[in-house]
């Protein structure tokens, strides 16, 4: 049999025809889909704009279809689903980025820490410390650190709050002494005193020395001292407290007149509280004065209030005075005292600098907002 090359010949251009059609079909096709991407994607960052985080949601998802190569598309589905509160969603989302072999290290990095911060969110803090420690000597390092700082404070585990602060400190983060210094007192704290005083002294002692300017750490040693008998050191402490850090006599002022008075030093401590409220008018301060005044004999201490009230106006002195004066319709007093004490008890406050937090007794860390040191000495109607 004649093979006939007429065929060849027809079908070289019908194939040629029908491979240019396809290839067509396919540059169609991948334009569409390049399109569409791009669509979706301005379309979510639109709704994004606009605080419409569902329809952002569904716009991402359509994107990420179109193009399930593209990591930005990712982050920005997985930092959406954690700002909803989706964390089991952002953990899926940020796994899958981590289980890509095409991931650059950066990217990896970066769906590490935002894995991290997944876990962090949804309260599962062993898993958030297992993820950030796999974070070590990237560029990522110090956000870990400062994460981990939180979980470790959080779980009151202060040996390791401390390292990490230090390892923030060493890597120029700022100053983490103040804080150090309350995590010893923290250790400190969770001894028995009874048991274990020599242990509460030393870490005390070495509280002060971390941070020198520092007010609870020798308060707390004086408390230390007084609970084990020791208080001519429990009243030198606080003598020297309120030399260095003169802004913190409003807190001791109480228990300084108080151990003066088991020590028979109530002229020495007088005469130191006299001298800084001369400088700076505090109540508490005052009523440390009025507490040893009435400790010597004295009666008339009720006018030391009215005389305050010449300084600065204050409802929480006015109360003090109306409580110890006589007037015409004494009957009404006690009800007029009661209206007082109501009005000026919120005024007694101590206020977080930080956060606006309210208590009625004074915090080294804020229950609100975490801050360490954000309480004033000073009580809300004096700042």
């Amino acid at each position: 049999m004649e093979f006939d090359l007429s065929w060849i010949l027809l079908g070289l251009p019908l194939a040629f025809g029908l491979g240019w059609l396809a290839s067509r079909m396919d540059l169609r096709q991948l334009r569409l889909e390049n399109r569409q991407t791009p669509k979706a994607y301005f379309k979510g960052l639109n709704y994004l704009l606009n605080e419409q985080q569902d329809q952002a949601i569904d716009a991402f998802i359509e994107a990420v279809q179109h193009d399930p190569d593209t990591s930005e598309l990712h982050f920005a589905l997985g930092n959406l689903f954690r700002r909803r509160g989706e964390y089991e969603r952002a953990v899926r989302v940020h796994q899958h980025l981590l289980s890509r072999a095409d991931l650059t290290q950066t990217d990896r990095d970066r769906a590490q820490y935002a894995l991290a911060q997944d876990y962090l969110k949804a309260g599962l803090l062993d898993r958030a410390e297992d993820a950030l420690t796999k974070l070590e000597g990237t560029a990522h390092t110090s956000q870990a650190h400062l994460a981990l700082l939180g979980i470790y404070e959080r779980s009151r585990d202060w040996a390791k709050a401390s390292a990490v602060a230090q390892k923030l400190s060493d890597n120029g983060q700022g100053s983490f002494h103040g804080r150090q210094a309350h995590y010893l007192c923290e250790q400190a704290a969770a001894l028995d005193v009874t048991q274990d005083s020599a242990q509460v002294i030393a870490l005390l002692q070495q509280a002060i020395q971390v941070a020198s300017q520092g007010a609870r750490a020798r308060m707390a040693l004086s408390k230390a001292y007084e609970q084990t008998d020791q208080l001519q050191d429990a009243y030198a402490t606080l003598e020297t407290l309120a030399s260095q850090v003169p802004s913190a006599l409003p807190l001791l002022a109480p228990k300084l007149a108080a151990l003066a008075q088991k020590l028979n030093g109530v002229d020495a401590a007088l005469n130191l509280l006299e001298t800084s409220y001369a400088k700076t008018a505090s109540l508490d301060v005052l009523s440390a004065i009025v507490q040893l005044r009435t400790a010597k004999g004295e009666t008339d201490t009720s006018s030391l209030f009215a005389k305050h009230l010449e300084r600065e106006p204050s409802l929480v002195a006015a109360t003090q005075w109306v409580a110890n004066e006589k007037f015409e319709h004494e009957q009404f007093h006690p009800q007029v005292q009661r209206a007082l004490e109501r009005a000026a008890k919120p005024l007694q406050r101590y206020r977080c600098a930080a956060c606006g937090f309210e208590a009625t007794q004074h915090f080294w860390q804020c229950p609100g907002c975490q801050a360490w040191d954000s309480y004033p000495a000073r009580r809300v109607e004096e700042l």
